[in-house]
């Protein structure tokens, strides 16, 4: 028995049996695992790089984030935090270089993952969304990666500050050491969150396109979308005020742009 999964848009495309589109979809996703493996394998190669340049690069006084703000004005001049980093399981080295390998290869390989994605998704699609949705890799990819390096460069910087040099007292003496698979946690959900919240542009640029939502209904549902912004930041980023602000307001920019893109894809819409 079959079923007709992809909409017939132009007459070209066939009627597909729903068991041959699971075998598509497998091979979709062995392919983007497989890259996965790939750059991850590559990381792990390089982990004297990878650790001592871009995990622990974020502890150094000559982190570009550092040397920026110490540039503009003594006044916003900020150092790192002295936090101790050890590892304090058997293992813990191993499996921490293990997962850092696996996040970088899914970073670096995710351009061909959204590729492999669209292409599984795109034949089901009707002529109006395909057009919509021109350039939905590219533009899809290069946000992805300005979110994560967004919270690499600015986040991250400024939580680790914030929470290494958190003081119970004036005369607290606790010294502050955290072990190595909570700085990799961290440092994780400070970047890879972010990279998935700044897709929020092409998201309302192509459900606008094809007129699932209006400029005035972005527009009427802004303070709304604030709460949720807030709410969802405190979610993904760890319980201190501090993180949660500094995703929530370049998010809010995010809505606050993609309003005006809204605008646009939707006169779009009305003229086609």
């Amino acid at each position: 028995m079959t079923r007709e999964l992809t909409p017939k848009t132009d007459g070209s495309e066939k009627d597909m049996p729903f068991f041959d589109h699971l075998e598509e979809l497998r091979w979709h996703l062995v392919r983007a695992v497989l890259s996965i493996v790939f750059f991850g394998f590559i990381t792990f190669i390089f982990k004297e790089f990878v650790f001592s340049k871009i995990i622990f690069g974020i502890q150094d006084e000559n982190f570009l984030t550092y040397r920026f703000f110490c540039y503009m004005s003594p006044l916003t001049c900020i150092s790192p935090s002295d936090l101790v980093i050890v590892p304090v399981q058997l293992g813990e080295r191993f499996f921490t270089h293990l997962r850092v390998s696996f996040w970088l290869g899914f970073i670096l390989s995710f351009p061909y993952i959204f590729w492999e994605i669209w292409r599984f998704i795109s034949p089901g699609l009707y002529k109006k969304e395909k057009d919509a949705a021109k350039g939905i890799v590219f533009s899809c990819s290069v946000l992805f990666i300005s979110g994560i390096l967004f919270g690499y460069y600015i986040i991250a910087p400024f939580g680790f500050r914030f929470l290494g040099g958190y003081a119970l007292s004036s005369t607290d003496l606790v010294s502050q050491t955290t072990s190595l698979s909570s700085f990799v946690s961290y440092l994780t959900n400070f970047t890879i969150p972010t990279g998935v919240i700044f897709q929020l542009p092409v998201a309302v640029y192509f459900f606008a396109r094809v007129g699932f939502i209006t400029p005035e209904f972005m527009k009427k549902y802004r303070k709304h979308a604030l709460v949720f912004i807030l709410l969802f930041s405190a979610i993904i980023t760890p319980p201190d005020m501090v993180t949660q602000v500094l995703i929530g307001i370049p998010v809010f920019l995010l809505y606050e742009a993609s309003i005006i893109i809204c605008g646009k894809a939707h006169r779009q819409y009305q003229s086609s």
